[in-house]
């Protein structure tokens, strides 16, 4: 099977967060769909290995912040390519608290559920989760999956259910380029990257000029 025609479903780019006790965690996710109108239901596909996983299990609430085209990319780097077992994800990050449960500002707007139901794969928990409270953000147009791969030139995190290993080694390209060795974004810039100062930093994951590899 051609995995790759999976890109071809719609998806979106959120932030799922939830509390930790008292701390505020989350993750990134693409793998989120409305099931019902009346009452109001998504489910959300999140990988056993993410932390956000146990953490929304434990509180039986999370919340859904939608980015949006015009989103800093930088909040995908804080939220999809690091532990919330190692950082406080939310430092520095400007949200709101809504129902208690942290929402991006910097986002379309949210939805805060309470979980009514689970279902289990080998890999992932489905989370069934019923809409207690959601608002609109004044923003540019929602960022769909494409436009995240195509135009913010990012990858999957590994543990994202539309994740395509082949995407960790790129083929080769007859131009060479400087690729990202967290996250996988792919520097094309106007600037020879050898030109850049050393202060640059990937501007997904921002992780520092010397993860960068040239492909």
């Amino acid at each position: 099977m051609n995995k790759k025609i999976l890109r071809s479903l719609s998806y979106g780019v959120y932030v799922v967060s939830t509390l930790d006790g008292d701390r505020k965690t989350g993750c990134i996710a693409n793998s989120i769909m409305q099931i019902t109108s009346s009452p109001a239901t998504i489910a959300v596909s999140m990988n056993h290995d993410n932390y956000t996983n146990s953490c929304m299990d434990k509180t039986g609430t999370f919340a859904v912040s939608i980015l949006s085209e015009e989103s800093d990319p930088s909040i995908i780097g804080q939220f999809g390519f690091q532990s919330g077992r190692d950082v406080n994800k939310f430092d520095d990050v400007a949200h709101e608290m809504k129902s208690g449960m942290p929402v991006i500002a910097d986002s379309c707007g949210y939805v805060v559920c309470k979980i009514i139901d689970r279902m289990e794969t080998s890999s992932h928990t489905v989370f069934l989760g019923e809409i207690i409270d959601g608002d609109v953000f004044e923003s540019a147009p929602a960022m769909s999956y494409a436009y995240y791969h195509n135009v913010v030139k990012g990858k999957s995190p590994k543990n994202a259910p539309t994740y395509i290993a082949e995407e960790a080694a790129p083929a080769p390209q007859s131009n060479e380029k400087w690729v990202c060795g967290i996250c996988g974004y792919v520097y094309d810039g106007e600037v020879p990257f050898e030109e850049l100062p050393d202060s640059y930093v990937c501007p997904i994951c921002k992780q520092s000029k010397d993860k960068f590899n040239k492909k």
